[in-house]
């Protein structure tokens, strides 16, 4: 995971990634989970079907594995949603 290219959705207004936010329990925060995508194409697709409407407003970047694991430290996500099929979708979740 560390040597391959992944693909991450950041919003162009205030540089924020895209998550997936999970309650954990009423009395606990939620934990955020930074969404993944294998391929560019797959992020842009799932841009255009879940929210065409602001899709102009989010940019796709590449990342390599060693910066994704900055990123997970620097904004303390729990860990990422690797995003399976970007149209239903389905998110396989894994902690760092």
């Amino acid at each position: 995971m560390l040597s391959q290219l992944h693909y991450i959705i950041r919003s162009k207004t205030d540089g924020k990634y895209l998550v997936a936010r999970i309650n954990k329990g009423e009395d606990e925060a939620p934990v955020s989970y930074l969404l993944v995508f294998p391929e560019n194409f797959e992020a842009l697709s799932y841009l255009n079907t879940h929210s065409s409407e602001v899709s102009d407003r989010f940019i796709v970047e590449s990342i390599s594995g060693t910066q994704l694991k900055a990123i997970l430290q620097r904004w303390g996500f729990q860990g990422i949603g690797l995003v399976k099929d970007p149209l239903i979708p389905r998110i396989e979740f894994l902690s760092m």
